[in-house]
C-alpha cells in the first residue's frame, strides 16, 4: 500500500530532504496508484447538471454601484483608470462560455439549471448530479468548497482562457470547443481524478464565530462565497456539549490553509508540532501548508528560487569548493533552476500535506530546533496560536479567527477527496 510504504520510511519530515521525498513519493505513487486512488470505471451518465457561473468583473462593479445608471457607471469606472469597454468584452466571453455549456449540456437531453455564487446552495447541490463551473480557478473553488459527498463530481470550463490559466479547469483548448469535451464525458473517454482536501479541525472558545469572506469585503452585502450565514451561526447541537470547543470546520481546503497574523507587518507566533512531533515554538510571516493541488501555486511561489539565486549560489560555491562550475552558464542556471522548482510539486492524489513557514525568525528567544525544517511533509499538524489578530484562511476566501490559545488540526483524509476528471488525449 501507498501509505505503508511511505510509514515503513520513518517520517517524512525527518528521514529525507523536501526534494528527496518528493522523488520517492513520485515513485511509490506510480507502482501503487490502484492502493490510493478510488478505483472505477470512467463512466458518466448524468441526469441533472448544474452550472455554477463566476461574477464577471463588470457585474461586481454593477453589484458594488447599483444606484449608478450604465452612463454613469462608464464614467465612475473610467476615473479610476478602469477600461470599461474590455469589461464587457471579457463580461461578453465569459456569459457566451457560460451559454454554450447549458445549451450543449440541454440537447444532451441534461436538465441543467444555472446558478451564481448567491444560489450555490445545498438544496441545489443535492439537486444536481454533476456541478460545472464557468469561470476560472475561483470559481471551482468556489464549487468545490460545498461538495461533500465524494461520488458528487465536479468539472471547470475556463470562461476566459486570455486571462485565467485555469489550472483545476479542463484544458483550455476545450473552452472553445465544450462540445467535444462533453461527448468525451459521455463517451467515457477520461478518467476519475481525487483531489485530496485538507480537513481543519479548530479547538477552543470563539470557533463558532462567523468567518469572514474576503472575496466578498467590498460589497455591502451578508452574502458569503463559500457558506450561508445561517450555516456558520448554527448552535452547537446539545449531543455535543461534551465538545462543544471542539470543531470540524464544514470548508475543506483544495489548495491551501494559510495560518498567520491578519497585519502583514506583525510576526506571526505559534507552536507547531509534525506528525505527533513536540510542539515547536515558532516566530515567521506565517505558515502555508498545501495539498498536491496546492503545490502548484500559491506555496510553490513561495518556495521557488529565481535565477538570479541560483547563480548566486552557483559562484558561491565554486568559490568555496574551487570546483570547475561554470556559474556564468545560462543553460545550466536554468536547467538547475527547473529542477529545483519542478520538484517543489507533487500530486493532487497524494494523501500528504507540504508545508512551509514563511520567512522564519530566529532572534535568540526561542529554542532552534535541531530537527525543523522550514518546510517539508506531514500527515497531520498541530498547530496552537499565540497570536494578537490571526486568521486561519482556507483556499485564499475564508478566513476564520485564529487567537492565542485556540488549536488548529490539520489532515488529509481519504474520503474528503474531490472527484473530479481528467480528458484522454490522443
Amino acid at each position: 500500500m501507498f501509505l505503508r510504504k511511505i510509514a515503513s520510511q520513518g517520517s517524512p519530515t525527518r528521514s529525507l530532504s523536501f526534494i528527496g521525498n518528493l522523488q520517492l513519493y513520485r515513485k511509490l505513487s506510480r507502482n501503487s496508484v490502484g492502493s490510493w486512488s478510488p478505483s472505477e470505471a470512467s463512466t458518466f451518465s448524468p441526469k441533472k447538471a448544474l452550472v455554477l457561473t463566476k461574477l464577471s468583473r463588470y457585474e461586481f462593479e454593477k453589484l458594488r454601484h447599483k444606484n449608478l445608471d450604465e452612463n454613469q457607471l462608464e464614467d465612475a469606472l473610467r476615473k479610476r483608470g478602469s477600461d470599461y469597454n474590455m469589461l464587457l468584452y471579457h463580461h461578453t466571453l465569459h456569459k457566451n462560455c457560460e451559454a454554450m455549456v447549458k445549451s450543449i449540456l440541454e440537447e444532451k437531453n441534461i436538465e441543467t439549471k444555472v446558478v451564481t455564487r448567491f444560489d450555490y446552495n445545498e438544496s441545489n447541490i443535492n439537486w444536481a448530479d454533476v456541478i460545472f463551473t464557468a469561470g476560472g480557478d475561483g470559481t471551482f473553488l468556489l464549487g468545490a468548497s460545498k461538495i461533500h459527498d465524494p461520488t458528487k463530481t465536479i468539472i471547470g470550463f475556463n470562461s476566459d482562457p486570455t486571462r485565467s490559466e485555469g489550472y483545476l479547469c479542463l484544458p483550455k483548448k476545450y473552452s472553445n470547443n465544450i462540445k467535444n469535451a462533453i461527448d468525451k464525458l459521455l463517451q467515457g473517454k477520461f478518467r476519475w481524478l481525487f483531489r485530496k482536501r485538507i480537513r481543519v479541525t479548530l479547538i477552543g472558545d470563539k470557533i463558532y464565530d462567523v468567518p469572514v469572506e474576503l472575496h466578498d469585503q467590498q460589497l455591502n452585502q451578508l452574502e458569503n462565497r463559500f457558506l450561508e450565514i445561517s450555516e456558520d451561526r448554527d448552535e452547537v447541537p446539545k449531543s455535543e456539549e461534551s465538545i462543544k470547543n471542539k470543531r470540524i470546520l464544514p470548508v475543506k481546503a483544495l489548495n491551501e490553509v494559510f495560518i498567520g497574523e491578519a497585519l502583514s507587518a506583525r510576526v506571526s507566533y505559534y507552536e507547531l508540532a509534525v506528525d505527533g512531533s513536540e510542539r515547536t515554538k515558532v516566530k515567521s510571516s506565517g505558515l502555508c501548508v498545501s495539498t498536491g493541488t496546492g503545490s502548484t501555486s500559491w506555496t510553490f511561489n513561495i518556495n521557488k528560487l529565481p535565477h538570479q539565486s541560483v547563480s548566486d549560489l552557483m559562484q558561491l560555491i565554486q568559490e568555496e569548493t574551487r570546483l570547475p562550475i561554470d556559474y556564468k552558464d545560462q543553460r545550466l542556471i536554468d536547467r538547475i533552476t527547473a529542477k529545483f522548482n519542478n520538484n517543489l510539486i507533487f500530486g493532487p492524489e497524494i494523501a500528504l500535506m507540504g508545508y512551509t513557514i514563511r520567512d522564519s525568525l530566529l532572534d535568540g528567544t526561542l529554542p532552534v530546533p535541531g530537527e525543523r525544517k522550514p518546510r517539508g511533509f506531514a500527515k497531520q499538524l498541530n498547530i496552537r496560536s499565540r497570536c494578537f489578530d490571526a486568521s486561519l484562511v482556507i483556499d485564499g476566501g475564508l478566513s476564520y479567527s485564529f487567537n492565542d490559545g485556540t488549536v488548529a488540526i490539520l489532515d488529509i483524509v481519504d474520503e474528503d477527496a474531490l472527484r473530479t476528471v481528467v480528458l484522454n488525449e490522443p
